[in-house]
């Protein structure tokens, strides 16, 4: 029996907290964020941080989620990302389709 594994990682998704540091504001980060993120048909959302850093909160299967992390690590043209932190936790929705987010959040 072969397993799936695009249906295997579905049926375990996951929420990934990340925040982004480096030259990541006034450079269309958030953007580049959003613009990843609906790519891999993931739900969530990413904000500007009052420290100069950019945070994402995202849900979906396991291994998009590790391609969004590749491609924040990447960042856009104008980006220098010196660090991205990443948490991961289960899934707990309450997400909706991945929006951008003005100014800091306190999470959800």
């Amino acid at each position: 029996m072969t397993v799936d594994p695009e249906r295997s990682q579905a049926a375990d998704p996951a929420r990934l907290d990340v925040v982004v540091r480096g030259v990541v504001q006034g450079v269309g980060y958030r953007y580049f964020a959003w613009r990843e993120a609906m790519d891999l048909d993931l739900l969530g959302w990413v904000s500007n941080e009052m420290d100069g850093s950019v945070r994402c909160v995202a849900e979906g299967p396991r291994a998009r989620l590790e391609a969004f992390v590749a491609r924040l690590e990447a960042g856009p043209p104008a980006a220098l990302v010196e660090r991205v932190d990443t948490r991961w936790m289960p899934a707990v929705g309450g997400l909706g389709p991945f929006a951008v987010r003005s100014g800091a959040h306190r999470g959800d």
